[in-house]
């Protein structure tokens, strides 16, 4: 049984409270969210490659769709009319639109869906709002709206890479993911015009440390319900997809140090990003823990003969409880492999840019870290 002490529980009621903020909504089985998320993606899947039989499969024959036109305050379409858009003739081409849920909230009947369309050939970005209904234990789309703007989103994606610990090892001393690190970088990629997708080796809520609210980039993003959906609902390594990011982002915070270096799964979709998408890999803080392992294909281990930045062990304090935790320390580890590891000043930011690995000594390096990152990714896009 874990001994509680005080700053434990203090960290827990923090975790506790984000919990419980993050699923207040989430009053879906998960048998009932997945029905869902295939249903929308059906709809992006139809709409982006004129399947009108696909499209068919996810709306319910009497829905009605609210759409945009000129000099129409409220245009109501069938979805009769909206399937005979939808041409034989252009089925299968994909016509460039990209889909991604951004919320789901509902009960076992009834759910609604925010989603973001983005046309990167057009600079437009719109985003659908769905009201589904269970019927006759299919979930179908009844009412779709959709508004659009302009949006200089490329459509690019980047994976960010976060740890489940909830705890340092097997103590009672709570650790969590560095929330200025996520939001840093975040901000970076999506002012920038990429979109951002999270994945950890659970899936789901994550736990957060460091949260600052007087800090703008955090509170902008810790009360943006997009946002923070996203944080409560990552990804498990079985539901991406390498091809469709660009690059991958280790985001630290001391539980960087468990259950990501050692995962197989998300090794094999960073190094499939690296070696065969042309794909960068970035780390910073105590993240750069989760590239400590990575192999090439020929054995050698990626951070060999590279600059690699990250929180340097001479940085820890190897009489705390929580260092002696650790399962290996990232400066010996980096240097094992053949990397060489290097620093500033506690405090200051220093960002490595070697190749496509691009690392970065603490949270004050996290913006540099992406900003690096975009400019490679650019880089690439003009050649």
């Amino acid at each position: 049984m874990r001994r509680s002490t005080l700053l434990t529980g203090f960290y827990l009621t923090i975790t506790l409270l984000f919990s419980a903020a993050l699923s207040a909504n989430q009053t879906l089985a998960n048998g009932d969210k997945a029905a869902i998320t295939q249903t929308i993606e059906q709809y992006f899947y139809g709409s982006s490659h004129s399947d009108a039989d696909a499209l068919a499969q996810a709306f319910n024959p009497d829905a009605r769709l609210y759409l945009e036109k000129a000099d129409t305050p409220l245009w109501q379409v069938s979805t009769k009319e909206y399937l005979s858009w939808h041409k034989d003739t252009n089925k299968g081409r994909n016509n460039g639109r990209i889909g991604r849920i951004l919320q789901i909230d509902g009960n076992d009947s009834l759910a609604n869906v925010k989603a973001e369309i983005l046309l990167p050939g057009k600079k437009q970005r719109y985003i659908d709002m769905f009201l589904l209904k269970k019927i006759e234990d299919k979930w179908q789309i009844i009412s779709k709206s959709a508004a659009g703007s302009d949006s200089n989103t490329n459509g690019q994606r980047i994976l960010f890479i976060l740890s489940s610990a909830h705890f340092h090892g097997d103590s009672d001393l709570p650790t969590g993911v560095s929330f200025a690190e996520i939001v840093n970088a975040y901000d970076e990629f999506i002012t920038a015009g990429y979109s951002v997708d999270f994945v950890s080796p659970n899936g789901g809520a994550l736990p957060l440390a460091y949260i600052n609210t007087s800090e703008p980039t955090q509170k902008k993003y810790l009360y943006n319900a997009d946002f923070m959906y996203a944080i409560g609902n990552t990804l498990t390594p079985a539901q991406v997809k390498a091809e469709n990011y660009r690059a991958v982002h280790y985001v630290g915070g001391t539980n960087a140090m468990y259950g990501v270096a050692d995962n197989t799964e998300l090794q094999r979709i960073s190094m499939e990003i690296y070696e065969q998408h042309n794909g960068i890999i970035s780390a910073v803080c105590h993240g750069t823990a989760g590239i400590a392992h990575l192999q090439l294909q020929n054995g050698d281990y990626l951070v060999k003969g590279k600059r690699i930045s990250g929180y340097p062990d001479e940085y820890e304090n190897p009489q705390r409880p929580y260092f002696k935790q650790f399962p290996f320390h990232i400066t010996k580890t980096i240097e094992q492999r053949g990397g060489t590891f290097l620093f500033s000043p506690r405090g200051e930011v220093h960002v490595e840019v070697d190749g496509r690995i691009v690392t970065g000594q603490n949270y004050q390096s996290s913006a540099p870290v992406a900003k690096a990152m975009i400019k490679i990714l650019q880089a690439q896009q003009h050649h």
